[in-house]
């Protein structure tokens, strides 16, 4: 992002927030993540507090000692957060509405969009997935997907700090906002009508991958303009959704390295 380029981000947007004792150690111990701050419950045990707070001297970042509620509205866990949180910077995380505001009306991209993944993992490895093969954006709506906490950074090898997600509110609000803008939306699905090697993509289009469970839900189905299927050999019903997700976005990516310039 150029220096003339203004960040008009709302200051959550900005954010992954991680939490747990070793979860922010490890943040603060990364010189190559810029952490915004860090929030530490006043009822944290006192050796556990020293321990933070030198840490986050070393990288010169501000230390909050709060409430242990706040640093459950911070963290979005009230089970698992041991009473510490962190703000890390993530350069490329802002709202799908932003992202299409920016991208203007006739530019080609193509995304993906998550719907109903709740397994940190698969989040996690589908995100790794999509910035290694290209994709412009990653739509994981905050209600109905997994949170985009300390397991699924994980998952993700830490390429999601960098990754190009993008937030809303459900992913039916995804799919009408997408659809909107002049993006196709195509499905994968086990028994999708069109075979993934043989179907065309549009200049604009959006892969929507289903939960682990009940797949794409109907609601965001309704919206879909196809589906397509990965040919598997006789005996195999399905692949697990980060599985799937890597072979089509690969397919996307080879498609855009090989296409004519």
């Amino acid at each position: 992002m150029g220096s003339d380029v203004v960040d008009d981000r709302s200051p959550r947007e900005k954010f992954l927030t991680v939490f747990g004792r070793v979860a922010v150690l490890e943040a603060l111990g990364d010189d190559g993540l810029e952490v915004a701050q860090v929030f530490v419950a006043t009822d944290v045990a006192k050796p556990m507090a020293r321990q933070l707070e030198a840490a986050a001297q070393r990288r010169g970042v501000p230390v909050q000692h709060v409430g242990r509620d706040k640093v459950t509205r911070v963290s979005g866990t009230g089970k698992q957060h041991q009473g510490v949180a962190a703000d890390v910077v993530a350069p490329n995380k802002r709202s799908l509405e932003d992202w299409l505001a920016h991208l203007g009306l006739d530019a080609p991209a193509a995304c993906v969009v998550l719907d109903g993944i709740t397994t940190p993992a698969n989040v996690g490895m589908i995100i790794r997935s999509a910035v290694g093969a290209g994709l412009d954006g990653i739509v994981v709506p905050s209600r109905g997907v997994a949170d985009l906490g300390p397991l699924v950074i994980k998952a993700s090898a830490g390429i999601a700090f960098q990754a190009p997600l993008l937030r809303v509110r459900t992913a039916v609000d995804a799919a009408e906002q997408l659809a909107s803008a002049g993006f196709t939306l195509v499905a994968l699905e086990a028994s999708g009508s069109n075979d993934l090697w043989n179907v065309e993509f549009g200049p604009r289009t959006a892969f929507v991958l289903g939960g682990e469970h009940a797949g794409v839900s109907e609601e965001v189905m309704a919206l879909v303009t196809r589906t397509v299927r990965i040919p598997l050999a006789e005996g195999v019903e399905s692949l697990n959704v980060s599985a799937a997700a890597a072979i089509v976005l690969f397919e996307v990516q080879r498609r855009r390295t090989q296409a004519p310039r």
